[in-house]
């Protein structure tokens, strides 16, 4: 499955990158598209609007993928002081819970070509006054969704704010900008049911989507649980159409609720009203060797990112997954392709400064930390 194609279709709509960059740095510059959708009706419309904006900005532009890059050291960062956060979860409030150094704190994603935008909470909230931004995804969701509510509460410490935390929606509303940030707890993004036979992991069936479709902006998220064997897995049986299965190659699986998550989208959501985004796979840390270092078993005590803007141990299989299913839509669905960007962080893992687990965390990520720079692409691209 690694192996599939790339798509031919939308993955990303990179020029809104450029834009607002843009605006926030006063530099004409623009991003190399990767917009591979094809709308069937309105493309003469666009094509043309975006002639006119390529002959505007002149020929000084820098053609930039926000994608391929590196981490440089700031010491400006982070965003915010985690300690004030007040929607902040132990499993991801590292110096909270004991986390020694600070250096993981200090560095700002630069892609090669242009700079990301440094995030602006005000302009966030005033850009999305009135409105319903969702995460509906597994803790990899939950992750994404407590930084974006930490960083924009950085920005207006003193807003009235409402905060609900419940096992399956969960809400952080600026009362003042009418902005809820929400988050739709959900594993697989498919179904799973209690049958006679026992918990069922139906590939072809999503029931809860309709508490999606209030929401202005939906952000996606699924991989991290597909892996998941034994008493960790949360399913006793996967069943795809008819056939029911006791288990079955979990990138198929994937491939297959993928798919049916992507039929749900095509068949559900109005573009005109809501824009939908897919987040990458977050990668874990659990081998040395992925990275080049044999001696070394997991991310504990890893400091520094790896340094450059290649990952020794290569792409993960689920990325071509995505990619192929994405690119076979009908309606538009963003990549926020943060695979690379994430695995170049051994260091920004809890490990053994997570609050609410016991041995070493290399899947979630510390907050203040790397979720930050995936809210600051999020941003750039709304």
């Amino acid at each position: 499955m690694g192996g599939t194609r790339a798509p031919t279709r939308l993955v990303l709509c990179c020029a809104l990158f450029s834009l607002l960059a843009a605006s926030l740095h006063g530099a004409a510059t623009t991003t190399e598209s990767i917009h591979h959708h094809k709308q069937r009706h309105g493309n003469g419309t666009a094509a043309a609007a975006a002639a006119r904006r390529k002959k505007s900005e002149g020929a000084s532009r820098v053609s930039c993928n926000m994608f391929q890059g590196s981490w440089v050291y700031d010491e400006s960062y982070p965003l915010y002081d985690s300690s004030s956060c007040p929607f902040l979860e132990p499993e991801f409030d590292c110096q909270r819970y004991g986390r020694p150094d600070k250096s993981y704190l200090k560095y700002r994603w630069k892609p090669d070509a242009c700079e990301l935008p440094r995030f602006n909470g005000l302009d966030f909230l005033a850009r999305m006054k009135g409105k319903k931004i969702l995460f509906v995804g597994d803790s990899i969701s939950l992750n994404q969704w407590e930084s974006l509510g930490c960083m924009l509460h950085a920005a207006v410490p003193s807003a009235k704010t409402t905060f609900t935390r419940g096992s399956t929606l969960s809400a952080i509303t600026f009362e003042d900008y009418g902005v809820s940030i929400m988050l739709y707890h959900t594993t697989y993004l498919v179904d799973i049911v209690s049958e006679s036979i026992g918990r069922v992991l139906k590939l072809d069936s999503i029931q809860s989507g309709s508490a999606w479709l209030a929401a202005d902006v939906l952000i996606f998220n699924t991989w991290h649980w597909w892996t998941h064997k034994g008493n960790s897995q949360p399913w006793d049986y996967v069943q795809d159409g008819s056939q029911v299965y006791r288990d079955m190659d979990r990138l198929v699986a994937f491939n297959k609720g993928l798919s049916t998550w992507a039929k749900w989208v095509d068949s559900n959501v109005n573009p005109a009203k809501t824009k939908v985004f897919f987040q990458g796979i977050s990668p874990t840390h659990y081998q040395g060797s992925d990275w080049g270092d044999k001696n070394t078993k997991n991310c504990y005590q890893q400091t520094q990112p790896i340094s450059g803007s290649t990952y020794p141990g290569g792409s993960v299989p689920a990325q071509g997954i995505v990619n192929s299913v994405l690119g076979s839509m009908s309606k538009p669905a963003y990549l926020l392709d943060i695979t690379l960007l994430s695995q170049l962080r051994r260091d920004a893992h809890p490990s053994a400064y997570s609050g609410d687990h016991s041995g070493i965390d290399c899947s979630h990520w510390c907050l203040a930390g790397l979720p930050d720079t995936w809210n600051q692409i999020l941003y750039a691209a709304l």
